[in-house]
Protein backbone atom coordinates (compact mmCIF):
# COMPACT_ATOMS: atom_id res chain seq x y z
CA UNK A 1 0.00 0.00 0.00
CA UNK A 2 2.67 2.13 0.59
CA UNK A 3 4.25 1.74 -2.44
CA UNK A 4 1.45 2.58 -4.53
CA UNK A 5 1.08 5.91 -2.60
CA UNK A 6 4.78 6.98 -3.44
CA UNK A 7 4.01 6.11 -6.81
CA UNK A 8 0.77 8.09 -6.49
CA UNK A 9 2.57 11.10 -5.23
CA UNK A 10 5.44 10.97 -7.67
CA UNK A 11 2.75 10.90 -10.63
CA UNK A 12 0.66 14.04 -9.07
CA UNK A 13 3.98 16.12 -8.13
CA UNK A 14 5.43 15.05 -12.08
CA UNK A 15 1.78 16.19 -13.46
CA UNK A 16 2.30 19.30 -11.12
CA UNK A 17 6.27 20.04 -13.24
CA UNK A 18 4.54 19.79 -16.71
CA UNK A 19 1.40 21.29 -16.59
CA UNK A 20 3.13 24.47 -16.31
CA UNK A 21 4.84 24.03 -20.12
CA UNK A 22 1.39 22.82 -21.61
CA UNK A 23 0.43 27.09 -21.94
CA UNK A 24 2.27 30.23 -22.63
CA UNK A 25 5.03 31.32 -20.24
CA UNK A 26 3.51 33.75 -17.57
CA UNK A 27 0.19 31.47 -17.18
CA UNK A 28 1.43 28.36 -15.31
CA UNK A 29 -0.42 25.96 -14.21
CA UNK A 30 -4.18 25.89 -14.47
CA UNK A 31 -6.15 28.43 -12.04
CA UNK A 32 -6.71 32.11 -12.28
CA UNK A 33 -4.29 34.65 -13.69
CA UNK A 34 -4.15 38.41 -13.41
CA UNK A 35 -2.55 40.32 -16.34
CA UNK A 36 -2.32 43.51 -18.43
CA UNK A 37 -1.82 44.82 -21.54
CA UNK A 38 -1.76 48.96 -22.28
CA UNK A 39 -4.12 50.10 -25.26
CA UNK A 40 -4.62 53.64 -25.99
CA UNK A 41 -2.33 54.82 -23.59
CA UNK A 42 -4.21 53.20 -20.71
CA UNK A 43 -3.05 50.28 -18.83
CA UNK A 44 -6.13 47.60 -19.00
CA UNK A 45 -6.41 44.56 -16.62
CA UNK A 46 -7.95 41.30 -16.55
CA UNK A 47 -7.99 37.83 -15.16
CA UNK A 48 -7.65 34.74 -17.06
CA UNK A 49 -8.83 31.36 -15.61
CA UNK A 50 -7.01 28.02 -17.47
CA UNK A 51 -9.64 25.04 -16.59
CA UNK A 52 -8.10 22.00 -14.73
CA UNK A 53 -8.54 19.33 -17.01
CA UNK A 54 -5.50 20.29 -18.42
CA UNK A 55 -3.85 19.08 -15.73
CA UNK A 56 -3.68 15.84 -17.25
CA UNK A 57 -4.59 16.89 -21.09
CA UNK A 58 -2.54 18.24 -23.67
CA UNK A 59 -4.71 21.20 -24.24
CA UNK A 60 -5.53 21.72 -28.38
CA UNK A 61 -7.08 24.28 -29.81
CA UNK A 62 -10.15 25.07 -27.40
CA UNK A 63 -12.75 27.91 -26.76
CA UNK A 64 -12.57 31.29 -25.10
CA UNK A 65 -15.42 32.77 -23.65
CA UNK A 66 -14.94 36.47 -22.85
CA UNK A 67 -17.12 37.47 -19.63
CA UNK A 68 -18.14 41.05 -18.96
CA UNK A 69 -19.28 42.21 -15.26
CA UNK A 70 -22.06 44.76 -15.07
CA UNK A 71 -21.93 48.55 -13.96
CA UNK A 72 -19.78 49.31 -10.88
CA UNK A 73 -18.16 45.91 -10.72
CA UNK A 74 -14.90 43.71 -11.76
CA UNK A 75 -13.17 40.70 -13.01
CA UNK A 76 -13.90 39.14 -9.83
CA UNK A 77 -17.24 39.77 -9.33
CA UNK A 78 -17.97 38.24 -12.91
CA UNK A 79 -16.26 35.41 -11.99
CA UNK A 80 -18.57 35.05 -8.71
CA UNK A 81 -21.63 35.99 -9.98
CA UNK A 82 -21.74 33.63 -13.33
CA UNK A 83 -20.10 30.62 -12.16
CA UNK A 84 -18.20 30.50 -15.77
CA UNK A 85 -14.88 28.82 -14.24
CA UNK A 86 -16.53 25.84 -12.87
CA UNK A 87 -18.56 25.45 -16.02
CA UNK A 88 -15.07 25.85 -18.03
CA UNK A 89 -13.52 23.14 -15.92
CA UNK A 90 -15.91 20.29 -16.93
CA UNK A 91 -16.56 21.29 -20.92
CA UNK A 92 -12.86 22.26 -21.20
CA UNK A 93 -12.77 26.28 -22.62
CA UNK A 94 -10.48 29.26 -21.13
CA UNK A 95 -12.38 31.95 -19.89
CA UNK A 96 -11.22 36.06 -19.68
CA UNK A 97 -12.77 38.07 -17.20
CA UNK A 98 -11.44 41.88 -17.97
CA UNK A 99 -11.95 45.16 -15.99
CA UNK A 100 -13.69 48.24 -17.70
CA UNK A 101 -12.48 51.66 -16.24
CA UNK A 102 -13.15 53.93 -13.78
CA UNK A 103 -12.73 57.32 -11.86
CA UNK A 104 -9.25 57.71 -9.83
CA UNK A 105 -10.17 56.84 -6.58
CA UNK A 106 -13.00 54.99 -7.65
CA UNK A 107 -11.50 51.91 -9.10
CA UNK A 108 -13.92 49.61 -7.74
CA UNK A 109 -16.72 50.84 -9.54
CA UNK A 110 -15.79 49.62 -13.17
CA UNK A 111 -17.37 50.34 -16.49
CA UNK A 112 -17.83 49.98 -20.10
CA UNK A 113 -18.45 51.91 -22.87
CA UNK A 114 -21.61 50.17 -24.55
CA UNK A 115 -22.47 53.61 -26.65
CA UNK A 116 -25.06 55.75 -24.13
CA UNK A 117 -24.13 53.79 -20.86
CA UNK A 118 -21.84 53.59 -18.65
CA UNK A 119 -20.56 56.25 -16.08
CA UNK A 120 -17.12 56.61 -16.72
CA UNK A 121 -15.96 54.62 -19.41
CA UNK A 122 -19.19 56.57 -21.42
CA UNK A 123 -18.24 60.26 -20.42
CA UNK A 124 -14.28 59.51 -21.48
CA UNK A 125 -15.31 57.92 -24.48
CA UNK A 126 -13.32 54.65 -23.64
CA UNK A 127 -12.27 52.44 -26.36
CA UNK A 128 -13.55 49.26 -25.02
CA UNK A 129 -14.25 47.36 -28.14
CA UNK A 130 -10.00 47.85 -29.39
CA UNK A 131 -9.15 47.05 -26.10
CA UNK A 132 -11.20 43.19 -25.86
CA UNK A 133 -9.96 42.91 -29.54
CA UNK A 134 -6.28 43.81 -28.50
CA UNK A 135 -7.24 41.43 -25.76
CA UNK A 136 -8.29 38.29 -28.10
CA UNK A 137 -5.13 39.50 -30.00
CA UNK A 138 -3.02 38.84 -26.80
CA UNK A 139 -4.55 35.69 -25.83
CA UNK A 140 -4.63 33.99 -29.38
CA UNK A 141 -0.47 34.36 -29.05
CA UNK A 142 -0.05 33.13 -25.74
CA UNK A 143 -2.85 30.47 -25.27
CA UNK A 144 -4.34 27.18 -27.92
CA UNK A 145 -7.53 29.25 -28.64
CA UNK A 146 -9.69 28.72 -31.43
CA UNK A 147 -10.37 31.75 -33.45
CA UNK A 148 -13.66 29.98 -34.62
CA UNK A 149 -14.96 29.56 -31.17
CA UNK A 150 -14.94 32.81 -29.35
CA UNK A 151 -17.42 34.24 -27.22
CA UNK A 152 -18.61 37.09 -25.51
CA UNK A 153 -21.42 37.88 -22.60
CA UNK A 154 -21.69 39.58 -19.74
CA UNK A 155 -24.73 41.25 -17.53
CA UNK A 156 -26.18 44.41 -17.46
CA UNK A 157 -23.51 47.20 -18.71
CA UNK A 158 -21.27 43.91 -19.37
CA UNK A 159 -24.01 42.51 -21.32
CA UNK A 160 -24.32 45.83 -23.35
CA UNK A 161 -20.94 45.37 -24.00
CA UNK A 162 -21.65 42.11 -25.41
CA UNK A 163 -23.95 43.22 -28.01
CA UNK A 164 -21.69 46.14 -29.31
CA UNK A 165 -18.82 43.88 -28.91
CA UNK A 166 -21.55 42.05 -31.62
CA UNK A 167 -21.71 45.28 -33.82
CA UNK A 168 -18.17 46.11 -34.04
CA UNK A 169 -16.33 42.92 -33.73
CA UNK A 170 -18.02 39.95 -35.51
CA UNK A 171 -14.86 39.05 -37.39
CA UNK A 172 -13.33 37.76 -33.93
CA UNK A 173 -16.33 36.51 -32.08
CA UNK A 174 -18.74 33.92 -33.35
CA UNK A 175 -21.70 34.46 -30.64
CA UNK A 176 -22.91 36.68 -27.70
CA UNK A 177 -24.93 36.20 -25.00
CA UNK A 178 -26.05 39.12 -23.15
CA UNK A 179 -27.80 38.89 -19.71
CA UNK A 180 -29.86 42.08 -18.70
CA UNK A 181 -28.60 44.51 -21.16
CA UNK A 182 -29.71 46.32 -24.30
CA UNK A 183 -29.25 46.33 -27.76
CA UNK A 184 -28.38 50.29 -27.43
CA UNK A 185 -25.71 50.87 -30.43
CA UNK A 186 -27.36 53.48 -33.17
CA UNK A 187 -25.67 52.58 -36.20
CA UNK A 188 -25.25 48.34 -35.71
CA UNK A 189 -23.31 46.98 -38.56
CA UNK A 190 -21.83 43.32 -38.11
CA UNK A 191 -19.87 42.28 -40.88
CA UNK A 192 -20.36 38.71 -40.01
CA UNK A 193 -23.47 37.01 -38.92
CA UNK A 194 -23.25 35.46 -35.23
CA UNK A 195 -25.21 33.36 -32.95
CA UNK A 196 -26.98 35.51 -30.20
CA UNK A 197 -28.33 34.05 -27.06
CA UNK A 198 -30.08 36.45 -24.91
CA UNK A 199 -30.95 36.10 -21.11
CA UNK A 200 -33.54 38.99 -19.59
CA UNK A 201 -36.12 39.25 -16.75
CA UNK A 202 -39.80 40.72 -17.12
CA UNK A 203 -39.24 42.36 -14.05
CA UNK A 204 -36.05 44.14 -14.57
CA UNK A 205 -36.46 47.35 -12.88
CA UNK A 206 -32.59 48.43 -14.20
CA UNK A 207 -32.87 47.54 -17.93
CA UNK A 208 -36.50 47.32 -18.30
CA UNK A 209 -37.92 44.11 -20.24
CA UNK A 210 -39.63 46.37 -22.80
CA UNK A 211 -37.54 48.98 -23.01
CA UNK A 212 -37.39 52.81 -21.43
CA UNK A 213 -36.17 54.78 -19.01
CA UNK A 214 -34.60 53.02 -16.32
CA UNK A 215 -36.47 52.77 -12.93
CA UNK A 216 -33.19 52.32 -10.93
CA UNK A 217 -29.43 53.02 -12.35
CA UNK A 218 -26.66 52.50 -10.46
CA UNK A 219 -24.63 55.37 -11.62
CA UNK A 220 -27.02 58.11 -12.05
CA UNK A 221 -27.27 58.58 -15.75
CA UNK A 222 -30.78 58.89 -17.36
CA UNK A 223 -30.50 56.69 -20.71
CA UNK A 224 -33.38 54.98 -22.19
CA UNK A 225 -32.68 51.40 -23.66
CA UNK A 226 -34.29 49.34 -26.67
CA UNK A 227 -36.59 46.43 -25.55
CA UNK A 228 -35.29 43.31 -25.59
CA UNK A 229 -37.99 42.56 -28.96
CA UNK A 230 -35.95 45.08 -30.78
CA UNK A 231 -32.69 43.27 -29.72
CA UNK A 232 -34.18 40.03 -31.09
CA UNK A 233 -35.59 41.20 -34.38
CA UNK A 234 -32.40 43.03 -35.35
CA UNK A 235 -30.46 40.16 -34.53
CA UNK A 236 -32.69 37.47 -36.13
CA UNK A 237 -32.86 40.34 -39.68
CA UNK A 238 -29.09 40.89 -39.76
CA UNK A 239 -28.69 36.53 -39.63
CA UNK A 240 -31.11 36.32 -42.25
CA UNK A 241 -33.08 33.95 -40.10
CA UNK A 242 -36.93 32.91 -40.03
CA UNK A 243 -38.74 36.15 -39.15
CA UNK A 244 -41.40 34.15 -36.50
CA UNK A 245 -39.82 32.48 -33.89
CA UNK A 246 -40.52 28.45 -32.19
CA UNK A 247 -42.12 29.55 -29.07
CA UNK A 248 -42.34 27.10 -25.72
CA UNK A 249 -43.34 27.84 -22.73
CA UNK A 250 -42.19 25.93 -19.42
CA UNK A 251 -42.59 27.25 -15.95
CA UNK A 252 -41.21 30.84 -15.70
CA UNK A 253 -38.97 30.45 -19.03
CA UNK A 254 -40.21 31.50 -22.15
CA UNK A 255 -38.31 30.69 -25.42
CA UNK A 256 -38.22 32.32 -28.92
CA UNK A 257 -36.09 30.64 -31.52
CA UNK A 258 -34.83 31.80 -34.67
CA UNK A 259 -33.65 29.74 -36.99
CA UNK A 260 -32.39 29.41 -40.57
CA UNK A 261 -29.69 31.90 -40.20
CA UNK A 262 -26.46 32.20 -42.45
CA UNK A 263 -23.63 30.42 -41.58
CA UNK A 264 -26.18 28.43 -38.94
CA UNK A 265 -26.56 31.47 -36.80
CA UNK A 266 -29.58 31.16 -34.93
CA UNK A 267 -31.02 33.71 -32.38
CA UNK A 268 -32.46 32.37 -29.11
CA UNK A 269 -34.49 34.46 -26.44
CA UNK A 270 -34.61 33.50 -23.17
CA UNK A 271 -37.96 35.32 -21.06
CA UNK A 272 -38.25 34.89 -17.38
CA UNK A 273 -41.39 35.62 -15.96
CA UNK A 274 -40.75 36.88 -12.74
CA UNK A 275 -37.03 37.48 -13.63
CA UNK A 276 -35.39 40.55 -12.06
CA UNK A 277 -31.72 42.19 -13.03
CA UNK A 278 -29.24 39.03 -12.16
CA UNK A 279 -27.65 36.30 -13.55
CA UNK A 280 -30.14 32.89 -14.34
CA UNK A 281 -28.57 30.21 -12.49
CA UNK A 282 -25.55 32.90 -10.27
CA UNK A 283 -25.63 34.29 -7.39
CA UNK A 284 -28.93 36.34 -7.40
CA UNK A 285 -31.13 33.63 -9.40
CA UNK A 286 -32.45 30.56 -9.21
CA UNK A 287 -33.26 29.26 -12.50
CA UNK A 288 -30.49 27.27 -13.99
CA UNK A 289 -32.03 26.17 -17.30
CA UNK A 290 -30.93 28.52 -19.86
CA UNK A 291 -27.38 28.29 -18.57
CA UNK A 292 -27.32 24.63 -19.25
CA UNK A 293 -29.06 24.87 -22.53
CA UNK A 294 -26.75 28.31 -24.00
CA UNK A 295 -23.79 25.36 -23.91
CA UNK A 296 -24.43 24.29 -26.62
CA UNK A 297 -23.07 27.49 -28.03
CA UNK A 298 -19.24 25.98 -27.09
CA UNK A 299 -19.86 23.38 -29.76
CA UNK A 300 -20.27 25.61 -32.59
CA UNK A 301 -17.35 25.82 -35.17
Amino acid sequence: MMKKFCLLTLLVASLLLIAPCLYAEGFGRPGYHDASLTHDGRTRTYMVYIPTIYIVQKPQSVPLVIVLHGNGENAKNAAHITGFSQKANTEGFIVVYPNGTGWIGKNKFLTWNSGNCCGFAVEHDIDDTGFIRALIEKLAKELPIDPKRIYATGISNGAMMSYRLGCELSDRIAAIGPVAGALNIQDCRPAHPLSVVIFHGKDDQHVLYKGGKSLKMADGRERADTPVSYAATFWAKNNQCSADPQTEEKGRIITDLYTGGSSGTEVLVYSIKGGGHAWPGGKKEAISTPIRLSAKYLQQT
